[in-house]
């Protein structure tokens, strides 16, 4: 018996190991890098324990081969301010995670994402591998902590957590934006003026442990965590600026649809800003500047651009959107980088482009990734590759099949 489990014990190590061990080249592919290689034509990308360990090697030794045919490969797309995972219905509240009422600034909805989502394998679908998922507003300024979660549909799924603050500035229903200003601003300072007075003490072992709200304001001064700043009027998108270069702050402009009348001031603060493409008409008196041109302007000016879909059940369509930006005169290199290497380098994600080293968050597109006929052909994330059947799909094999079905379905 004691032989027959060390067998046993044997047999597991060895499957487990070549399964780690196992490799898969994409052969005859068009690689996108997002890196200074630009295209590679007729490449092919070896990835194995979850990385991309080689691009055209000079053998090619693996496991298994995806023939490209041609088509290109880029970098997984990340979507950006989204709810995925913290909504399954709209109108039902019970299927709302993404806010609090009193929640604040250490509001951390991560602990409720839900890998199970019908919503998440429907955004693979649109070559979506990582989502920067973000809380909705609440009561005060603070909406609460951004995170990231790959889409693979696993437990483990969350692969960051407080990777930045998100609040929100502007018209309010009742009181002026000057108090949302005003709030940031001061608890800025008050805590500025408590880490300084904290750094005199001679005894050092008597500091106490930061609260979560100190080390999140600690985070902000000194720039290690972004700010994420809904913002959309000049006015207010300016006062953010002088607060960056007063405090130091890593500030991110969120829909900024005034950006473009500041836009050389952004840019030349080095301020990135999240928004949507096919926003074309005002949704507020805060928002008249709105055009699908904002996007070529803004990168025109030099401003870092990340795009996006905040409609959690239409973050699929985040590739048309982009492809509506370039039809208004985005360049497809910024294009690209809006939605992979810009998204990765704000929040610290790992990735974002094609390269030896780098996670394999991959997809193979059947054309143009931002032409609507294209589809996605094969998806990896994290060297695995996963399904795009999504529930609409497994809904309309149901009901378009004629087998076993009673008279009612198929007359």
């Amino acid at each position: 018996m004691k032989m027959l489990k060390l067998s046993l014990l044997a047999a597991a190590l060895t499957t487990s190991f070549a399964t780690l061990a196992d490799s898969v080249a994409i052969t005859n592919t068009t690689v996108y890098t997002g890196t200074e290689q630009g295209v590679i034509s007729n490449a092919n990308v070896v990835i194995e324990d979850g990385k991309i360990v080689s691009i055209n090697p000079a053998e090619l030794n693996v496991d298994s081969t995806v023939d490209g045919q041609g088509r290109i490969l880029t970098a997984g797309f990340i979507s950006t301010g989204s709810q995925l995972g913290l909504v399954e219905v709209g109108a039902v509240s019970a299927s709302r995670d993404m806010s609090a009422k009193k929640g604040g600034i250490t509001f951390d909805p991560s602990l409720a994402f839900n890998p199970d989502s019908s919503l998440i394998p429907f955004s693979r679908k649109g070559g979506i591998t990582h989502s920067v998922v973000a809380p909705r507003g609440a009561e005060g300024i603070w909406a609460g902590q951004i995170f990231v979660a790959d889409l693979s549909g696993e437990y483990d799924s969350v692969v960051d957590t407080k990777v930045a603050t998100l609040a929100y500035f502007g018209s309010e229903r009742s009181g002026s934006r000057a108090s949302a200003l005003a709030s940031l601003e001061s608890k800025l300072k008050d805590h500025q003026a408590a880490l300084e007075k904290a750094s005199k003490k001679d005894d050092k072992d008597d500091k106490k442990e930061p609260s979560a709200e100190e080390q999140i304001l600690t985070d902000l001064l000194n720039g290690s965590k972004p700010l994420v700043a809904y913002a959309q009027r000049a006015t207010d998108i300016l006062h953010l600026l002088k607060m960056k270069e007063e405090f130091g702050l890593n500030l991110v402009l969120s829909s900024a649809a005034d950006a473009v009348r500041v836009k050389e001031e952004v840019a030349a603060a080095g301020v990135p800003v999240i928004m949507q493409a096919i926003d074309n008409l005002p949704e507020s008196f805060d928002s008249l500047e709105n055009a699908l041109t904002n996007a070529a302007e803004l990168e025109q000016a030099g401003v870092k651009l990340l795009l996006t879909h905040t409609d959690t059940h239409l973050i699929y369509n985040l590739r048309t959107d982009v492809g509506i930006a370039i039809a208004n005169g985005l360049s497809r290199e910024t294009a690209l980088a809006s939605v992979t290497k810009n998204v990765a380098e704000t929040f610290g994600i790992e990735g974002g482009v094609v390269a030896e080293g780098q996670p394999a968050n991959l997809v193979l597109w059947s054309g143009d990734p931002f032409e609507i006929s294209s589809k996605v052909e094969n998806i990896w994330i994290d060297g695995e590759e996963v399904s795009t059947e999504s529930r609409q799909d497994k809904l309309r094999d149901r009901y378009t099949s004629k087998e076993n079905k009673p008279r009612g379905y198929i007359k």
